[in-house]
């Protein structure tokens, strides 16, 4: 069973950046693919990135790609969402996401439905 464990969530300004990490225990992260969505207030959850087991392939959303940044530590056995220039818009729980790997999260990365592990979720809250 993997356990995912969030961190790094906060208050930042707007323009400024924060780091959201997403420990995993029982996998190593590169047997997994990963994906971070957020849920912002009245909104349903979307997609915000994802990252490939071979750690080769990303995506991002529109709205946040040039800004955001995924990436993964095998040997801390943790992924990070490093998130610049920030914006009001920002403002949501983040969560990371695992799936167990199959060719298919090329087609369905996007679809939290596709992942089976979630974290708790974590407050980010851009102010202007």
């Amino acid at each position: 069973q993997v356990q995912l464990v969030e961190s790094g969530g906060g208050l930042v300004q707007a323009g400024g950046s924060l780091r959201l990490s997403c420990a995993a225990s029982g996998r190593t992260v590169s047997m997994l693919a990963i994906g971070w969505f957020r849920r912002a207030p009245g909104k349903q959850r979307e997609f915000v990135a994802g990252l490939s087991r071979s750690g080769t392939t990303t995506y991002y959303a529109d709205s946040v790609k040039g800004r955001f940044t995924i990436s993964r530590d095998n040997a801390k056995n943790t992924v990070y969402l490093q998130m610049n220039s920030t914006k009001p818009e920002d403002t949501a729980v983040y969560y990371c996401a695992a799936k167990e790997w199959t060719v298919l999260w090329y087609t369905y990365y996007a679809y939290g439905s596709h992942y089976d592990y979630w974290a708790q979720g974590t407050q980010v809250t851009v102010s202007t």
